[in-house]
């Protein structure tokens, strides 16, 4: 069985901010975000070194190489064997394996390539002794760059942290999403522009006036969608200003405003298959639920997912009919940070009950079951991540969603066969106006 850590939390009167000599933790016995820095009892989880660098032959603009690449695979879960490692794994994960006998997991030695620049990590001591949560925790104040709260004391903030960790400050890229039904993938081809405003150098929090991030797309394919686009601007606290969206008709030739793109309304183009809140696996407002953390516990999850990330891959192999391909994932036993998410009363969303898993290294989501009113499970949620050496940052290059009853599935990420991402954009917020969104979309 997985032992739980440790978890000191006081459930009544939690203050956000840390006392400084909690803070000086970090950078020591912590590492600069908050994770443990030694290696677990048994050595299985290495201690954290400072993360991966670029392997030899890599260059900007190339899908990044997999340092990883001889690293023998120590064992294989399957049907056959899940007793053993069952509570080693998401309840979703365990499901689905179940569900598909053909399914497996690799396991791999644990490798913690997680890294970030020095700055977010100097921003994410400055941010511990300061920031915190406002607006029943629909927004803070006090934190800018870096991780808000390298030591949570409530689920809140790690969540929190997941939404606003490093992910690079602008980037335009090109990638396909599928959507999997009846064994039937259907790819979406979009040019997609993220100009990112919390973690960008130089932000202080007088600055950032209540902005996170500008997200805009264009469907490049099939031709029938080609010429939509949306474009999203992006409040930090959603319940103050609520999130603007609007959508590029190629038919009407018009800029629509979307009366909402929030919470469970679906995302465009992806039949009904994806909620506006699962993008990066969980964002937006936080305020429809009650957060819980649950504390630490070691898991096989999916980690450093080169593999499936590297260049030329048709992506027939690796959009099956039921999963992705297992031969191209990687799992790895990794710390991670539990935290439950329960509707609120008077609330309707078809996710009624969440449990997350997040990197203890870079506040990634990497797994999330999700259950139904009648606590169901019904759903899992997988991001595949990599470290992208260039920029540093530690983000998925794939993210799913398995409908577990129905047998369906959302793959979002696909670059193969794409030019690699590009982090020195030429980008600006007026890139992200319903009038650039018309001159887009012709």
């Amino acid at each position: 069985m997985i032992a739980s850590l440790a978890l000191a939390v006081a459930t009544s009167q939690v203050q956000a901010k840390v006392d400084p000599s909690q803070a000086e933790r970090l950078g020591r016995d912590l590492t600069p975000l908050g994770a443990v820095q030694a290696a677990n009892a048994d050595g299985s989880i290495p201690a954290w070194t400072g993360g991966v660098t670029a392997p030899a032959g890599y260059r900007p603009g190339m899908h990044h190489l997999n340092p990883y690449s001889s690293d023998p695979e120590l064992f294989c879960v399957d049907v056959a064997n899940l007793g053993q490692y069952q509570e080693q794994l998401p309840a979703g994960l365990v499901d689905l394996l179940k569900r598909n006998p053909e399914y497996y997991l690799r396991v791999f030695p644990s490798r913690r390539s997680a890294a970030a620049p020095e700055r977010i990590y100097r921003a994410t001591r400055a941010n511990a002794t300061r920031a915190e949560l406002i607006a029943n925790g629909n927004g803070l104040r006090g934190a800018a760059a870096g991780i808000p709260f390298p030591i949570p004391q409530e689920g809140m903030e790690a969540i929190w942290n997941h939404i606003l960790h490093y992910k690079g400050e602008q980037t335009r890229f090109v990638n396909s999403q599928a959507v999997v039904i009846n064994g039937k993938a259907n790819l979406i081809k979009r040019d997609r522009a993220i100009y990112y405003v919390y973690n960008r150098e130089g932000m202080t929090t007088e600055r950032l006036d209540n902005t996170l991030l500008y997200y805009k797309y264009v469907v490049t394919a099939p031709s029938k969608l080609a010429g939509t686009a949306l474009v999203v601007q992006d409040p930090l606290d959603q319940v103050l200003t609520t999130r603007r969206a609007w959508r590029y008709s190629p038919d009407s030739r018009r800029v629509r405003r979307l009366p909402t793109l929030a919470y469970d309304s679906v995302q465009p183009d992806t039949s009904d298959l994806a909620t506006a809140d699962v993008v990066d696996s969980f964002n937006g407002a936080p305020d429809r639920y009650d957060w819980k953390l649950i504390g630490k516990q070691e898991m096989l999850v999916p980690y450093n997912s080169y593999q499936v990330h590297q260049q030329g891959i048709p992506y027939d192999q690796i959009v099956l009919p039921r999963t992705l391909n297992p031969e191209l994932l990687r799992y790895e036993r990794h710390r991670v940070w539990v935290v439950e998410a329960t509707l609120r009363t008077g609330y309707h969303h078809p996710y009624a009950a969440r449990r997350f898993y997040l990197d203890e290294d870079s506040w990634q989501i990497l797994a999330v079951d999700l259950r139904d009113k009648d606590g169901e499970l019904i759903g899992l949620q997988e991001s595949h991540p990599i470290s992208y050496y260039d920029v540093p940052m530690f983000s998925s290059t794939l993210e799913t969603l398995y409908h577990l009853r129905e047998g369906n599935y959302f793959v979002d990420g696909l670059d193969n066969n794409e030019p690699m991402y590009d982090f020195n954009a030429v980008l600006s917020p007026r890139d992200f106006s319903p009038q650039a969104l018309r001159r887009e979309g012709n």
